[in-house]
Parts: C-alpha cells; structure tokens; sequence
C-alpha cells in the first residue's frame, strides 16, 4: 500500500491521486497504530507512516508535473494540427467544375501531413488539381512539399496556362533546394501531376515524372498515356520542354489520381500490390468510397508489413451544375 500512491500518479489526476494519497496514509496509520501489536516499537510504526506521507507527497507532485507536460503537449499537438489542416486542407472539395474525394495516409501516424501533397484551386481559367509526392522522407520532405502547396495555389490563380503553373512549382522547388543547400540539408525533387478541368469534355494534364492517371468510365479503367517529364527540381538537367497533355474526360468519368505509395506497397514476399486489378474489381464503387477501398485493400495485402510510405489517392469527378430558371 506503501507504494499505490507511485501507481496513482502514473495513471490518474491530481485529484485523484491526492485521494489515494489520504486513504493510504489513513489507513497505515490505523493499521500501524490500532492493529499492529502494541509491543512493536513506535519509532518503527512512525517511520512506516512517515515514508507513506513523503511518498504520497512525492506523488502528487509528479502527477502535476505528467499532467502539466501531458497538457502543453497536447496543446502543441493541436497548435500543429490546426496549422497543418491550413496547409493541407481536408477532403473532400468542391469547386463549380469538380468533386474531389480521397484519402490521404502519412507514413507517420502523429502526423497529419506527409511527403504527398495534393490541393484543388478554382481559377478564372477553370479548376487546377494537384498531387505530387516528395523524394524521401521526415521534416525536410515536408517543407519542400509546403514550398509547392503554396506555390501552386499562388500560380493557379494567377496563371492562365498549366505550363506556367508547373514553372512556377520549378521555381519553387529550385528556391526551397537552394534554401537547403545553404543550411546544409539535403536537396529534394518532387514529382508532380497537374490536372486543368473546365466545363468542357476534356481535361489537360502535365505529368512531371508522377504516377499517370487512370479514367475509370463505364465499369472500365484505363491508363491515360501522358507524356512524363522530369520531376520538379530537375528540370535544369534536361533540355525538354513541358509538355501539355489533352484527354477526354465526360462527365459520367472519374478520374483517379495516386502516389507511387499505394501502387508500391508490398507484401511479405515482396509482390506489389496489383493496382490495375484491384481497381477494374473495384469500378463499379461510388467515387468517394473508391480511394478508401483501395486504401484499406493495400494494407491487407501488405499484412503485418503495414503501410510503407506516405499514400494519397483521389477521385475527380465532375460537378453537377445547376440548370438556371
């Protein structure tokens, strides 16, 4: 009983433990006084009593200090939380043109933002979608992906053409490199798609070295055959030029956009997850229950293995428009 107090504060509140702290130290000192033998020595009963009320005490003061710790760092975890739902917004979105829904997994559960990034701007010129996915890993591979969210909602609006957007992105990364560079960190290249939808039956895509699209229409899947450029951060090795890509796209379609995340999950005998067939079984679902199906059925294939990289995967669809009265 000498030591309950110890397990209190490890589990409980303050109030808490200050309740166990009382009721032990009381009933010690009925037990060393009332019904422990009179012949045994006082001092003895003093000292059990008197190590009971300082571990009691020491108790309760390492309950506050977990407490205090638990609560700023809770605080800090909602202070990230909310500044990265800013950064990333949550699914799904909605503009005049599109729907778009999806799933969105870091590899890193205490975190809500990863290495794949992904945002939908409404322009004068029509709807902008992007997904991209940063090489590597960890802190350094979220600031570059926050360098080419912020870029691409600034260019989206302002230009008028998909190419001067993923310049615009180029700019970004090459500024965030060069950042990195003079802090000693290591450089990072992004691949990236960008889809131009408007009220037309086409869309427009410039694929900078990312996981191509596929057209889910009429219970068949196909594989759009995009030309794929560089990555962002790399253009300067390569004298291509950035190349705009036109495909159909009615409006009974869905386009799925993915990172290389989910197509490269494994399974413990090192087969990867077949995608095209889990996705032509899978066509015939509702377009916001599509991503988290194939979501929920790569990490069964996975198995104990679990999630082995960052993994977003959206639905594009387009938005029923209101007839006018």
């Amino acid at each position: 009983m000498v030591f309950l107090p110890g397990t209190a504060a490890a589990l409980c509140t303050v109030r808490q433990t200050l309740f166990v702290c009382a009721w032990t130290t009381l009933t010690v000192a009925v037990v060393a006084f009332l019904w422990v033998d009179a012949a045994a020595p006082l001092l003895d009963r003093g000292l059990v009593l008197a190590l009971t009320g300082c571990l009691g005490a020491a108790s309760v003061y390492a309950c506050r200090r977990r407490v205090r710790k638990e609560n700023e760092v809770l605080r800090l975890r909602s202070v990230a939380a909310a500044m990265q739902r800013q950064i990333l917004r949550s699914l799904p979105l909605r503009t005049a043109d599109v729907l778009v829904d999806g799933v969105y997994e870091p590899l890193q559960e205490d975190r809500l933002v990863g290495g794949d990034v992904y945002d939908v701007v409404e322009s004068p010129w029509g709807t902008r979608v992007l997904i991209g996915d940063v090489q590597g890993k960890g802190l350094a591979a979220v600031g570059a992906a926050f360098a080419v969210i912020g870029a691409f909602r600034a260019a989206a609006r302002r230009e008028s053409t998909l190419t001067a957007v993923v310049d615009s992105l180029e700019a970004s990364v090459n500024w965030h490199n060069l950042c990195a560079e003079q802090a000693g960190d290591e450089e990072r290249f992004v691949t990236a798609l960008v889809v131009g939808i408007d009220g037309h039956g086409e869309a427009q895509a410039v694929n900078c070295g990312h996981v191509p699209p596929q057209l889910v229409h009429a219970g068949s899947v196909t594989t759009l055959p995009l030309d794929s450029g560089v990555p962002l951060g790399l253009a300067a090795l390569t004298d291509e030029s950035v190349t705009v890509d036109a495909f159909p796209f009615p409006a009974d379609a869905t386009l799925l956009l993915s990172t290389d995340g989910l197509m490269e999950t494994r399974a413990a005998d090192g087969a990867f997850y077949p995608i095209d067939e889990d996705l032509a079984r899978r066509a015939h679902l509702d377009p916001a229950d599509l991503p988290r199906a194939l979501y929920d059925d790569a990490c069964a294939f996975a198995g104990t293995g679990g999630q082995q990289d960052d993994i977003a995967v959206l639905t594009v669809r387009r938005a029923p428009r209101h007839r006018a009265r």
